[in-house]
């Protein structure tokens, strides 16, 4: 493929040093396709344009149509190259290189054993903190799970700080024997750390440790006639033991160790990080890869640096199926990441071999399951665009839910499905600001109307999907169907899910699909798989409303009356309300109180003018209130929500 570079490519690649170092692959624009390290330049570089190579050019055959420069850095050691690629990547996302999903989508338990009294929490990013951090878990569920089953039976708290600095009397953790309540107890500080350390063993996948001191732990106790506490030791061994049977055992080192594995067809690859602490084989993770180019030793490289610097977990030993380049050098950056000595290595025989192939086993079942949901997605999404009229199936499809409370803090949501699977990036929430007093059909015509209107002008991440679907009958259809004349667009197809109810005569009637130009309901079984999704797309869509809905109104209530004084501030706010104990307290001190609470005498001056004028206002609006309340005229609309979130 060498003609195929310019000459300024050819200069270069002559004159590159055989030195570690940086190499950036531009477009004919300056954007940069790729980036990636080298032990040595030369070689590398070079390699990617000789007419034989071992790898397949799924990256070159595009690569070299699309290149307009080659940009090269020297560094003095492969570990500066690492650090060098790692920090490009970061700052121009160059197009080729790997992308794993943020490691917001993962979630780590955190143990802070530094902590007057620690405690085990879900966190979404590590910090460098010096707290311990176990995971991440390859999802919500299990993390959440683990964090149930710690607490179910190793006694540490569960509130947090502020919850332990303000209680005044036990929680129902403290009734339930799950917690000893340091908040108000006189609690052993030593027993209490047995217990911080005892979920730090279980967490490390230290098992068979852990069990030796609990049982210890439970003689003695037993000897010293503690039966109370000897139970609480059998309890926390039974937890362990029942832990132990679900883990595959494996033939290794008590180490810990990260085992990748893949599997590819064509551009698309699926990644396998099989983890193993202590010994044992604790979980496995899967990466779905699309529109890969990269060799397998470009891929693999790039993939495991990718890996952790989303905070994953270091072990002691790395193990990978093929060669990548300046190993050595990402492994003293992971060495530094962990405190301690990291090896990567490729086992060729023996247990880690043994380990290396169930990762890359469990890489193709990982891409043979997905590829089977996909085609029955696919079978699903056909058979939805056949009963409904549709020209092709709706890989991206919306729908809309509207909630209120008695006819205040309206919300209107609209939740967005990909290849039937919920694309939260797309969920969309309003604020609605025209109607009021329950105006379910003027909410969802502000909602439509404010997100087709940014969707016609083709703004970023507005785009209109393949199918509109709003949660009722031919109602709130004729109000979909009217935005969108009114605004001009013809290319939506609209569809209304009425739910289940029964008539006059006592006959139960299914979800029911109205769509524009039919007066009768497509009629559909109620196990059909186009049914099934959009009655998911419906109830998240009603769920995801209901949870605005309660959001902005718990954020009414906690609002004081001083967020409406103007100079002061949150820490302001806070300070004075810890001092006084309650708005009435502020709204009873004088100007001089005030001040010695912490206000400035200016604020003093404006809190006291604000909460005086607000009482009589409070009281008229208590008046109003009794006056609906028996019998008064209730029909004048509450103030609309000013603030929406899209």
């Amino acid at each position: 493929m060498t003609e195929r570079a310019t000459p300024d490519w050819r200069k270069k690649l002559d004159s590159l040093p055989a030195t570690p170092g940086v190499y950036v692959f531009k477009g004919e624009q300056g954007e940069f396709l790729y980036v990636g390290k080298a032990a040595s330049l030369k070689s590398r570089v070079r390699s990617y344009f000789q007419a034989s190579t071992s790898d397949q050019r799924y990256f070159i055959d595009r690569l070299a149509r699309e290149i307009g420069d080659i940009e090269t850095f020297v560094t003095a050691t492969e570990k500066e190259a690492a650090l060098l690629e790692n920090s490009l990547i970061k700052q121009h996302q160059p197009r080729y290189n790997v992308k794993l999903r943020d490691d917001k989508d993962y979630l780590s338990l955190r143990l802070d054993e530094a902590a007057s009294w620690p405690r085990l929490e879900v966190v979404r990013k590590p910090k460098s903190d010096r707290a311990r951090y176990f995971g991440p878990y390859h999802s919500a569920t299990a993390a959440r799970s683990t964090l149930r089953l710690v607490n179910r039976h190793f006694q540490l708290r569960t509130c947090t700080d502020a919850e332990l600095s303000s209680r005044e009397r036990p929680c129902l953790q403290y009734q339930i024997k799950r917690c000893p309540a340091p908040c108000v107890r006189d609690v052993d500080r030593a027993e209490y750390g047995a217990q911080v350390h005892n979920v730090g063993l279980f967490l490390d996948g230290r098992h068979d440790e852990l069990v030796e001191q609990l049982t210890s732990a439970m003689h003695a106790a037993a000897a010293a006639e503690k039966y109370e506490t000897a139970a609480v030791y059998r309890d926390q061994i039974r937890a362990v033991a029942s832990v132990q049977q679900e883990q595959r055992v494996s033939v290794v080192r008590d180490i810990d160790q990260d085992v990748f594995g893949y599997f590819r067809k064509d551009d698309k690859v699926e990644l396998a990080v099989l983890m193993a602490r202590h010994g044992r084989v604790n979980g496995v993770r899967t990466f779905d890869l699309r529109d890969v180019r990269l060799p397998d030793d470009e891929l693999i490289g790039a993939f495991v640096a990718e890996y952790y610097r989303l905070g994953s977990f270091v072990p002691d030993e790395v193990l990978i199926p093929t060669p990548i380049e300046a190993a050595q050098g990402l492994c003293e950056i992971l060495e530094e990441q962990r405190g301690g000595r990291v090896s990567i290595l490729r086992p060729q025989r023996g247990p880690k071999a043994q380990l290396l192939r169930m990762a890359m086993e469990n890489a193709a079942h990982a891409f043979r399951e997905k590829a089977r949901a996909r085609e029955d997605m696919d079978s699903r999404l056909a058979t939805l665009a056949d009963k409904l009229g549709l020209g092709a199936p709706p890989r991206r499809f919306e729908c809309i839910d509207v909630s209120h409370t008695s006819g205040t803090d309206t919300v209107a949501v609209i939740v967005a499905f990909r290849d039937g699977e919920p694309d939260r990036k797309r969920y969309r929430t309003f604020h609605i600001r025209s109607v009021s007093g329950g105006d379910d059909y003027g909410a969802m015509r502000e909602a439509l109307t404010r997100r087709c209107k940014r969707g016609k002008a083709q703004e970023a991440g507005w785009e209109l999907p393949d199918l509109l679907v709003v949660d009722g009958g031919k109602g709130q259809l004729a109000i979909a169907v009217a935005v969108l004349a009114e605004l001009g667009v013809t290319s939506l197809p609209v569809a209304a899910l009425a739910k289940e109810k029964e008539n006059v005569m006592g006959e139960q009637l299914v979800d029911r699909i109205y769509v524009p130009g039919r007066k009768n309901p497509i009629e559909l079984r109620s196990a059909s798989h186009a049914l099934v999704l959009l009655a998911q797309a419906r109830d998240e869509a009603h769920r995801a409303s209901n949870e605005a809905r309660t959001r902005l109104g718990r954020g009414k209530r906690l609002r004081s009356e001083l967020d409406d004084v103007p100079g002061i501030g949150k820490k302001t706010r806070i300070l004075l309300l810890r001092k006084a104990g309650s708005v009435d307290a502020l709204r009873a001190a004088s100007a001089d109180e005030l001040v010695a609470f912490g206000a400035s005498t200016k604020q003093a001056r404006a809190i006291v003018d604000h909460l005086h004028r607000a009482a009589p206002e409070a009281a008229v609006s208590e008046e109003r209130a009794l006056d609906n309340a028996f019998g008064a005229d209730a029909s004048e609309p509450s103030d609309p929500v000013s603030a929406p979130h899209a």
